[in-house]
């Protein structure tokens, strides 16, 4: 049986990798105190968003995994500002996190989860989504953008 990495897997590592090259950098914060306070603000909208997804994936009954077919189409909710709320969210949390740890640097790691989110999910989502859900799913696409 072949392994498949999750999206959260990706996500705890670049979080890991956030807060490992924090204290690589040392010094060369450029986000003074009080300013890297406003990191709070995506950090909590990340939380948010994803547990909001979540909910809403365990209430129509389902999956969350991208290598699954999904058996319903959400287009409520966080899905009118995004087809993918809970990358954005997991985007949003690294974001707020290089932002409360002071450095623009580290906003380069929030940047990597977006090609890998890109490369290894999103297409492929979006293939299987078309594949099920035809026309709806198209319309939905012209729509709705893929991050915001």
């Amino acid at each position: 049986m072949e392994r498949k990495i999750m999206p959260t897997t990706w996500f705890l590592c670049f979080l890991a990798l956030t807060i490992l090259l924090n204290f690589l950098i040392g010094e060369k914060k450029v986000i003074p105190f009080p300013y890297n306070q406003f990191g709070w603000i995506p950090l909590v909208l990340g939380i948010v968003f994803n547990l909001w997804t979540d909910n809403l994936f365990k209430k129509h009954e389902t999956t969350v995994k991208p290598y699954l077919k999904p058996s319903c189409f959400i287009t409520k909710g966080p899905f009118c500002i995004s087809r993918n709320p809970m990358y954005l969210g997991m985007l949003l949390i690294l974001t707020g996190t290089a932002i409360l740890l002071k450095s623009v640097l580290l906003l380069s790691s929030s940047l990597l989860f977006v090609f890998v989110m890109e490369g290894f999910y999103i297409r492929k989502e979006e293939l299987f989504m078309t594949e099920q859900f035809g026309e709806n799913f198209l319309k939905y696409k012209r729509k709705v953008r893929r991050w915001l």
